[in-house]
C-alpha cells in the first residue's frame, strides 16, 4: 500500500534579525528570500516550497516583530501575526548568541495564543558555545511557553537541519502538492528582482538608508529589441523603480557617477539570471517618495 502524500505551511516567526530568511532559504535549498544584517529586510509574507517524494513543505518567512515606529511597521507586524493561525506548524526562533530578551518573550507570547503545533528554534549555535545553547534551551522551556520540540541550528551552516525538518514532517497531516515539482517560491519575477535590487543596494548604503528605500519592478512588454536583439531571445525585461524618502538618500543610491547604481543593478540582474534560467534585461530608476513609510496612500501604492 502507497503511503500517503504529506503537505502543510509551517511559519517562521521571532523579533527582528533572528535569521528567519536565512533559514527559509537554508530548508529550501536555494535563494528566495534577501539576507542583511539591518533588522526588518523583510517586510512581506514570502512562501519558499520544499518538496520531496514523500512531502511538501509551504515555508512563510514572516517580517520581524518588533515594536513599531511608523505605519509600516504596523503593517508588517500585522502579517507576521496574521500568519500564526493560518499553518500547520509554527517555529519560532530565538538567537543562542544574544540573551532571550522582552522581544523574544513577546513574539512567543503571541505564538501561545494559538492552538498549532510548536517548534523553539535556537538559532546561530556556530556562534554560541555548548553552555550557551543549553542555558538558552533551560530559558526557552521555562519562559517562552509550551513548545512540542526544542531544535538547536545554525541557519548559516546547515547544521541541525536535518532534525528541524523531522519535527516538522512529523507534525504534517495528509494533504496535496500545492506546487509543481520543481517549484521553489511563488513570488513572481517581478518582486524577486525588486528584493535583489534592495538587497544590493542595503549592502552597499546600509548605514544610510536601510528603511527609507523601497523598490518596486515591473515588466516591460513593449521594450524595442535592438538591432543585436532577436525577437524571440527570451529575455526578461524588467524596470526597477527605486523610492527614497529624501533627495539626499538618491544621491547615495545613485552613487558618484552612477557606479552605486550600476554595481546593484548589476549584482541583481546577475543573480536574477542564475535564479530563473533566462535572461534578463534590467533597467533602473531613482525618486523621491517623501515619507512613504508614514503614509497610507504611498504605502497602498507601493505594495505594502
Amino acid at each position: 500500500m502507497t503511503e500517503a502524500f504529506r503537505s502543510g505551511f509551517v511559519t517562521l516567526v521571532g523579533r527582528p534579525n533572528v535569521g528567519k530568511s536565512t533559514l527559509l532559504n537554508q530548508l529550501v535549498g536555494s535563494k528566495v528570500a534577501i539576507v542583511s544584517d539591518r533588522p526588518q529586510t523583510t517586510r512581506t509574507a514570502i512562501r519558499g516550497v520544499r518538496t520531496t517524494p514523500d512531502d511538501q513543505i509551504v515555508f512563510v518567512d514572516t517580517p520581524g516583530i518588533h515594536k513599531p515606529r511608523t505605519p509600516l511597521g504596523e503593517r508588517t507586524n500585522q502579517r507576521a501575526v496574521a500568519t500564526l493561525g493560518e499553518v500547520d506548524v509554527v517555529c519560532l526562533l530565538v538567537e543562542a548568541d544574544a540573551p532571550i530578551g522582552a522581544g523574544d518573550r513577546f513574539v512567543a507570547g503571541l505564538v501561545q495564543q494559538v492552538p498549532t503545533p510548536k517548534v523553539l528554534v535556537v538559532n546561530k549555535i556556530d556562534r554560541a558555545g555548548k553552555p550557551a545553547i543549553a542555558e538558552h534551551l533551560a530559558v526557552a522551556a521555562r519562559d517562552l511557553g509550551d513548545f512540542d520540540a526544542y531544535v538547536p541550528l545554525s541557519a548559516r551552516t546547515g547544521d541541525g537541519i536535518p532534525a528541524l525538518l523531522g519535527e516538522i514532517e512529523g507534525r504534517l497531516p495528509d494533504g496535496p502538492r500545492y506546487y509543481p515539482e520543481g517549484t521553489v517560491t511563488d513570488q513572481p519575477e517581478t518582486f524577486v528582482a525588486a528584493e535583489l535590487v534592495r538587497e544590493k543596494l542595503l549592502a552597499v548604503a546600509r548605514d544610510e538608508l536601510p528603511h527609507s528605500i523601497t523598490v518596486s519592478v515591473e515588466e516591460l512588454e513593449d521594450l524595442e529589441p535592438t538591432a543585436a536583439d532577436d525577437p524571440d531571445d527570451g529575455i526578461l525585461r524588467l524596470r526597477a523603480d527605486i523610492s527614497v524618502e529624501r533627495d539626499s538618500q538618491r544621491g547615495i543610491v545613485i552613487g558618484r557617477g552612477g557606479r552605486v547604481l550600476k554595481d546593484a543593478g548589476t549584482a541583481a540582474r546577475q543573480e536574477l539570471e542564475a535564479l530563473l534560467g533566462v535572461r534578463v534585461y534590467l533597467e533602473t530608476r531613482v525618486r523621491v517618495e517623501r515619507d512613504w513609510q508614514r503614509r497610507a496612500h504611498a504605502l497602498d501604492r507601493l505594495g505594502y
